[in-house]
């Protein structure tokens, strides 16, 4: 008899969440009333699109303010809508734009002046817009064919750090539970993997570079970023279903749950 896991609901009254470097308009987001509550995936926060933003905000600001940091971008529709609503909002401060490191977990081997590339989307949604200088920016080389683009990026990391990936990483999730570019039945996933970052072919989709599994067990801390009805079954599916991270990647995340927080909206957590 399978066992389903209900995660319960609590009203959440902490001062904690709203902290230091948050600019003040951003206090008119009710953070203090988010859903709560502890998975095998991680912890997930139930709040609207905009309070999602405004506590990813918090913890870039708060990530900038111990110094240099290194962040991992996505890709996906609610990373783009982050981009939009941090620009509009003037939600990072002078300090994320000097301190922070700016890169994208996965991409697709297309040139970054394209509408496919991930880290063009930030370029163009975040990073233009708010000046951040070229030296903050870490695109992957993706003017190399893929193998050789996913060894150069991986070099790199072994240089400037060679234990740990992002300070955070931000990722979207598929409706087909995908993660980063760790789709179901890639070959990369339960493979014992020595690099942080690989090159893997999406049947049809094309070449991707990705965030390996090992990459992501050395990130400090994951947010998953996860809006709208269209995401609700994978969502359950990859905190309440049997273990197969083949067919649901993002289960991958359990062995990483306690760095890991997901900000769901209420649509996407209706199944749980």
């Amino acid at each position: 008899m399978k066992r389903r896991l209900r995660a319960p609901f609590f009203w959440l009254k902490s001062l904690s969440l709203v902290e230091v470097c948050v600019p003040a308009h951003l206090a008119i987001y009710p953070l203090l009333m988010a859903n709560r509550f502890s998975t095998v995936a991680g912890e997930v926060h139930v709040l609207s699109p905009n309070e999602s933003f405004a506590e990813l905000g918090r913890r870039l600001n708060a990530l900038a303010a111990q110094g240099e940091s290194s962040v991992g971008l996505s890709g996906g529709s609610t990373p783009k809508a982050f981009y939009a609503w941090a620009v509009a909002h003037q939600a990072l401060s002078p300090a994320s734009l000097k301190n922070l490191h700016w890169h994208v977990s996965d991409e697709r081997c297309v040139p970054l002046a394209s509408d496919n590339s991930n880290f063009g989307h930030a370029e163009r949604g975040l990073l233009n817009p708010l000046k951040v200088p070229a030296h903050c920016r870490f695109p992957w080389p993706v003017h190399l064919p893929p193998s050789e683009a996913a060894a150069a990026y991986e070099r790199a990391w072994q240089e400037r750090s060679p234990q740990k990936t992002f300070d955070l990483c931000v990722l979207g999730l598929g409706d087909d539970s995908h993660i980063a570019s760790l789709w179901p039945q890639c070959p990369w996933i339960g493979k014992k993997a020595d690099a942080r970052f690989v090159a893997t072919e999406w049947p049809g989709r094309g070449w991707r570079l990705t965030i390996s599994e090992l990459g992501l067990s050395q990130c400090a801390s994951i947010v998953v970023l996860v809006n709208g009805k269209a995401k609700a079954r994978a969502l359950k599916s990859i905190i309440q279903d049997e273990y197969n991270p083949s067919l649901h990647p993002g289960q991958i995340l359990r062995a990483y749950a306690p760095n890991v927080t997901w900000l769901v909206d209420a649509e996407a957590a209706s199944l749980l």
